[in-house]
């Protein structure tokens, strides 16, 4: 099979991501399993062709893949779908992960996103992150909060991202999509350079070291809607994240600004489904005034509680996401025990 013949399977399969290592055939993942085909394992060789053909289809260099050992890029193939790729160099050999990304947007009631999350884009400032292991649906749940502002208001969105994942296509706002390494440098510049080109909104991608974070916080503290996704979990780690990269001397002040800039924050992990596929559980943090102040006075281990017990303003916490789902029928209660953030807390909820 040659690199194109594997795209069209994948998409024919519905498959979320295809993996391409020397040493096992080439293999895909559907419903969170890996499923290897029959047709014997990859070398070094094949797998470097392989490789090669995705650069081809991408009319990209491989140069950072040879001076970095790894790369990260995306690219579309006419009337099949939009992948996103990162390629490495592991045991002397090269390899690659491709993520399926379908044309089409995600749509949000399919995928369960709530109303509480989509309202987040009905503001028009402040600092919103969208938090979660790799693979949980971040930029998923991004690319529908963007396409509501998209849809449904008049503003300049600018997206920074490495790569650029679901295209947006300009309906009644204007949006101006940034890739990292193809149209800009780094987060940090780009986001710079966001700051003179009239944006209302601005989706970062991810918030990667200290710079971005500052550049962030400012950018939201000068009246733009940023955001911002983190591998964390939970709201009170994503602030005690954002806090301790921050040098000690400079920790208060930085929690006073975050305090006056954060707008919410969204946890979320994909569970696996009862029957088939994989179902999102997530937590949702609204920076009401109590939150404010415990960011404050450094109580972040105190916003959990605040959570659990929020929810006629829209707050609600992981594990009791989890029971819904229990009790919807939508997973099983073991996997859900296993997912909890408090399993021996949840077992009593579920016994009551």
């Amino acid at each position: 099979m040659d690199i194109l013949e594997i795209l069209e399977i994948a998409v024919s399969r519905n498959v979320s991501d295809i993996l391409i290592i020397a040493g096992l055939p080439v293999s895909f993942i559907a419903e969170g399993q890996i499923v290897r085909e029959p047709d014997g394992v990859l070398t070094p060789a094949q797998t470097q062709t392989l490789v090669q053909g995705l650069y081809n289809i991408a009319n990209r260099p491989t140069d950072t893949l040879f001076q970095t050992g790894d790369d990260d890029f995306s690219f579309s193939v006419p009337s099949l779908a939009r992948f996103r790729s990162n390629a490495f160099r592991q045991r002397g050999s090269l390899a690659a992960v491709v993520r399926v990304v379908s044309f089409a947007l995600p749509d949000r009631e399919k995928l369960g996103i709530p109303n509480n999350i989509m309202q987040f884009a009905d503001l028009t400032k402040g600092l919103v992150l969208v938090t979660g292991p790799a693979g949980s649906g971040k930029s998923t749940t991004l690319a529908c909060l963007i396409d509501k502002i998209n849809s449904t208001r008049d503003a300049h969105i600018i997206t920074i991202e490495d790569p650029i994942e679901f295209l947006h296509r300009h309906k009644m706002s204007v949006v101006s999509q940034r890739e990292i390494a193809t149209d800009t440098t780094s987060y940090e510049t780009a986001l710079r350079a966001a700051l003179r080109q009239t944006p209302d909104v601005i989706l970062l991608g991810e918030m990667r070291d200290y710079e971005t974070i500052k550049a962030a916080m400012t950018a939201a503290e000068t009246g733009h809607l940023i955001f911002s996704t983190l591998h964390t979990v939970g709201a009170a780690d994503t602030i005690d994240r954002i806090i301790d990269i921050f040098p000690p001397a400079q920790q208060q002040q930085v929690r006073v600004q975050l305090s006056m800039v954060l707008r919410g924050v969204v946890s979320q992990q994909l569970i696996r489904g009862a029957t088939s596929g994989a179902v999102a559980a997530f937590e949702v943090m609204t920076a009401t005034g109590a939150i404010r102040n415990m960011i404050r006075e450094s109580k972040a281990h105190q916003i959990d509680s605040v959570i659990f017990s929020s929810a006629a303003e829209g707050m609600i916490s992981m594990d009791t996401s989890i029971i819904n789902l229990i009790k919807a029928g939508k997973i099983d209660r073991a996997e859900g025990l296993r997912c909890a953030v408090n399993a021996e807390q949840m077992q009593k909820r579920l016994m009551a």
